[in-house]
């Protein structure tokens, strides 16, 4: 089953927050990009999701993780 990427309804004290009983990270809204892209990924990486050649973030399974846009913080990427 593939990890989802889901945003807290309320301010966390984390960026990222793993669930092992939904399989879900969830991720506080409106986050800067680079610190949201480099917590999830330092994350999936303590639980052993594969890395990519090209930096993408994956799911254990090795497809690609969406990050949902609400996520990020609103500018520019």
């Amino acid at each position: 089953m593939c990890t989802l990427i889901a945003v807290a309804d309320n301010a966390q004290s984390e960026t990222a927050i793993w669930d092992p009983d939904e399989i879900t990270i969830t991720v506080q809204g409106g986050t800067h990009h680079h610190t949201l892209i480099r917590d999830l990924a330092a994350l999936l990486a303590d639980l052993g999701a594969p890395t990519t050649a090209t930096g993408g973030l994956t799911c254990f399974c090795g497809d690609p993780i969406t990050i949902p846009r609400e996520a990020i913080a609103a500018g520019p990427l």
